[in-house]
């Protein structure tokens, strides 16, 4: 049983970086950058308002693939450290990289290399120096205990297969009175067994999607608190998946 669900593990995320890696080689691959476009779809809507878009790397909003916008809600402040699980080509790093300015710092995780080669690109483009790209598992992350102020994420931890070891290592990282903000994908429902099976459906942020109970319960048994669904809205209407919502979750680390 544990080398079949080993195996089925190993099948999504594999399915998930193949999907990704496409997609950061088709914006490498464009001669010229700009706004995104329906030459490279995206996997859910996002939020992003034109005023955060200003001076963004074109290749960063190309390669967005998010259901919001979690630094909009952050709060965040000068000064302070930033890890963004799952960071694509670096769009949301870079928002949060004005926000806490040049004595803070913000990290990005992936598990993607290409996607890893084109953030780290996109940064130098602009110059963001405090901003570090690393390539690695957000089930397994490369950084000491509580060495970060906030822990962000844009529709990745509904693409993991292991939700608890990613809740574990937010945790884990995260300083006292640390919070948490996702932007990610929940259920209220079901899903067709067909959607279930289906790991491209995983790869679309569709059947990794918990429900929302079970997402929330995940957090508290992590040891996060006050844990919070700020927003919630469908995420399209399409047979099927009338049950699957984009939110915007925060939790604190109090203790």
């Amino acid at each position: 049983m544990t080398d079949a669900k080993d195996q089925a593990i190993q099948e999504i995320k594999e399915v998930v970086k193949k999907r990704y890696a496409k997609r950061a080689l088709d914006v490498m691959a464009r001669p010229s950058a700009g706004k995104p476009d329906s030459s490279v779809e995206a996997c859910c809507g996002t939020t992003y308002q034109a005023v955060d878009l200003v001076a963004i790397p074109g290749e960063a909003i190309l390669a967005s693939a998010g259901c919001g916008n979690p630094t909009a809600l952050a709060d965040l402040h000068p000064g302070e450290v930033v890890l963004d699980l799952g960071s694509g080509g670096g769009i949301d790093c870079f928002l949060a990289s004005r926000a806490v300015g040049p004595k803070g710092r913000v990290l990005g995780i992936d598990m993607t290399p290409e996607m890893v080669e084109l953030a780290r690109s996109n940064a130098r483009r602009i110059k963001a120096t405090n901003v570090e790209f690393y390539l690695g598992h957000i089930e397994e992350l490369p950084f000491d205990s509580n060495t970060m102020d906030v822990v962000i994420s844009n529709c990745v931890v509904c693409l993991s297969p292991d939700k608890d070891a990613v809740f574990g290592e937010a945790f884990r990282v995260l300083r006292a009175g640390g919070r948490l903000h996702l932007s990610d994908m929940m259920l209220v429902g079901d899903l067709p067994d067909a959607v279930k099976r289906d790991p491209q459906k995983w790869a679309e942020c569709v059947s990794g999607a918990d429900q929302r109970e079970t997402y929330v319960e995940r957090l508290r048994a992590a040891g996060f608190q006050d844990v919070t669904i700020a927003q919630e809205q469908p995420y399209r209407q399409e047979p099927g998946l009338e049950n699957l919502r984009s939110v915007h979750v925060i939790a604190r680390k109090l203790d």
